[in-house]
């Protein structure tokens, strides 16, 4: 058994398929998920786990080259923004459509149990070397 990280077997699992360039979309309880990409359901009840729990986790794991957000998330969901600016000083950012449609090129989609709006996230996997 681990004893530390992401004790999850699913979600170790599938992080450790991940390679360079794969997308990882990190979504609140409400995003549409696409037929495709591998799923890992956290979600458990409102709010729990939160986006930032989970995504806290995930980039202590991952090595992420470059992430998307929608742009929506600065009027509707403020502190899931500035969460986002904290942790990704380029995030950059489409309209909630478009982060849709390029969700469905993503390798592995992680829910949250996140009941706050637009607070997803599109990471892109880089490399440790």
């Amino acid at each position: 058994m681990k004893k530390a990280g992401i004790l999850n077997r699913h979600l170790s699992g599938a992080l450790a398929e991940l390679g360079h360039g794969d997308g990882v979309l990190v979504c609140d309880a409400g995003m549409p998920i696409p037929d495709g990409p591998r799923v890992v359901d956290l979600a458990f009840r409102a709010g729990v786990p939160s986006f930032a729990e989970v995504l806290d986790g995930l980039l202590a794991e991952l090595v992420v080259e470059g992430a998307t957000a929608a742009r929506e998330v600065r009027a509707a969901n403020p502190a899931a923004a500035a969460l986002l600016d904290d942790r990704f000083p380029e995030l950059g950012l489409v309209s909630h459509d478009e982060l849709k449609a390029r969700s469905a090129g993503a390798r592995l989609v992680v829910r949250t149990g996140e009941a706050r709006p637009y607070a997803n996230v599109l990471l892109r996997c880089g490399v440790f070397f």
